[in-house]
Parts: structure tokens; sequence; C-alpha cells
């Protein structure tokens, strides 16, 4: 039988392994900077002394989740195994896993328990032409005050909506945010916001992605009416 070894390891060890990850993934992963700031623990899993996968497990917010987990694809008739012994080393009770990575996804539905939608996910979607008469879209002057963001709404003199684009996930992709004045709301500012935000994503040479509480039908609302396509949702589960 292969020995199969987990130990801890810095995050800068498996830089290339979290690489293949992303390229695997091929969208926007949620949770991708939470190595890198150190909110998770990262561990090499080698078989036979060579390297065969990584792991990483919050540390903050979802203490013993596994995040990230990945397997070499000529170990993967071993991922099982390998797995197996990460969650015995690191001490992993929960997964998470986004159904738009299939990797993830099999991982979360051999070895979790029934799960829990904890985001929505979205991806660009089909364009839009949508108006505001009474809008403004622009970038936000020092100073203003009003909903959060680089990017404003500004209508008859006030700042009714804002937006930005966070930059701190896996390349290419930006993530949308917003937020509409609770008196502005209902007036499609949410929807004219979000696809102006895909156009200075687009034009800054990322690609627009996005999430939402999958409670709040409000802002999916906003997000699919502004051009942006649902495409999976986070999923978590305590381990069996």
């Amino acid at each position: 039988m292969t020995q199969i070894e987990v130990r801890p390891v810095e995050v800068d060890a498996i830089a290339q392994l979290r690489d293949e990850f992303r390229a695997k993934a091929n969208c926007q992963i949620v949770h991708d900077s939470i190595l890198p700031r150190r909110l998770a623990d990262a561990y090499l899993v080698t078989c036979a002394g060579e390297v065969a996968g990584y792991g990483g497990i919050w540390t903050k917010h979802f203490p013993n989740r596994v995040v990230e987990f990945h397997a070499l694809e000529n170990q993967r008739k071993r991922r099982g195994a390998m797995f197996g012994a990460f969650v015995e080393v690191s001490g992993a009770t929960e997964l998470e896993a986004q159904t738009n990575m299939p990797m993830m996804l099999d991982l979360l539905e051999e070895f979790g328990s029934t799960p829990i939608v904890e985001k929505l996910l979205f991806e660009d979607g089909s364009a839009t032409a949508l108006e505001h008469p009474n809008g403004i879209f622009r970038r936000r002057h020092p100073g203003e005050s009003g909903p959060k963001g680089e990017w404003v709404v500004e209508s008859q003199g006030e700042i009714v909506a804002a937006g930005g684009v966070m930059t701190h996930y896996n390349p290419p992709y930006g993530d949308l945010y917003m937020e509409v004045r609770l008196a502005s709301r209902r007036q499609g500012l949410g929807s004219f916001i979000v696809q102006e935000l895909r156009r200075v994503c687009r034009e800054s040479g990322l690609v627009p992605a996005a999430r939402c509480d999958p409670d709040n039908a409000a802002s999916q609302r906003a997000l699919e009416r502004g051009g942006m396509a649902l495409c999976g949702s986070l999923l978590a589960a305590s381990l069996q």
C-alpha cells in the first residue's frame, strides 16, 4: 500500500499546486485569498515521498473547515485516501465546495453530510442596455458620503447607490458589489449600477463575477437584471 503523508507547510510551498487548482477550476473561487492571507493553514500531501497534492483548512471564521483540496492528475485514484489522511492530520470537521467546481463538489458529496447553501454565485452573462433617466454613473469624489463604493450613481445631486469591483480573487476575476440607499430602492438602480460595474470591470481587463446571500432576493434580482447569470452556489457540510 502506498504510504501517504500529510504535513503542515507555508503557503508559498504549495504555490504551484494552487496554480493548477485555479486553472482546473476555471471560475471565480470565492475564498481564493484565504490561504495567502493566513486565514487558513496549508498542508502538503505526498505519496511514497512524491508530491501528490495539498489541502487548506480554515483557522479563522470557520475553524476546522476544509477550504481547498487538490490532488495531482496522476494521483487522482488515490484522492479519497489522500483526503482521508489530510482530514485525520488536520482535524477537519467541515468541508466547503462550489457547485461549479466539480473537483471540490465530488469530495463534499462523498465525505460530507447534507449541505447548506451559504452563497449564490454569478458569472458574466448577457449584454444589457439599461438606462436610468434620473441617475448619473460616475467615480466617487473624495469626501462624499452615502453608500460605500468607488463608483456611484448620482440623482438630483445626491448619491443614491454605490459599488465597486474587488480584486483579491483569483485572476482574472473581479467581484462586483453594490448598495442602494434605502429610500431609493425599487427604482431599478441596483440593476443599473450592476450593468455599469460590469463595464468598468471588463474595461479594467477583469472578468465580472458576483455573489450574494441565498435569502437576499433583491440582490439576486438586481444582479440578474444587470446582466449577471446564476452559475452555482457555495455549499458547506459537516464531514461524516
